[in-house]
């Protein structure tokens, strides 16, 4: 046996543009990466020749083709942010992020038993 480890992390390179025209500037990436998952569903897309269904609006069919980038664009921004902050502003951003909706759902609930609240006396039931 060697003792000589192997780096479990292997390089690849995208040689061919898509037809989109975006060409990932020949970036490398890892096996691991986001970037190289939606290179390949962006292989499997060309090579099935996946459309949108026929019902949608022209503009739903120009953004169908970019939707999955945009959105993983986003996600590493976001990352790429939260990366570079202070851990403990991360976690309370993420914190905040993730309770907003709770937090606004509670809300909304509340005022709906106050209107209900104020609605109810007024009916009476024989």
């Amino acid at each position: 046996m060697s003792s000589r480890r192997r780096n479990p992390i292997s390089k690849v390179v995208a040689v061919r543009g898509g037809a989109s025209g975006r060409d990932y500037e020949g970036n490398l990436v890892d096996e691991n990466m986001i970037v190289l998952r939606m290179r390949i569903q962006q292989m499997k897309r060309l090579e099935t020749g996946d459309s949108p269904p026929s019902d949608w609006m022209e503009w739903e069919k120009r953004y169908y083709v970019h939707y999955n980038e945009d959105v993983c664009t986003a996600l590493g921004l976001l990352q790429c942010y939260l990366m570079n902050i202070r851990p403990s502003l991360a976690l309370g951003t993420l914190l905040l992020i993730i309770l907003s909706v709770p937090i606004s759902s509670v809300g909304v609930m509340f005022h709906a038993l106050e209107m209900a609240r104020g609605i109810l006396p007024g009916f009476h039931l024989n």
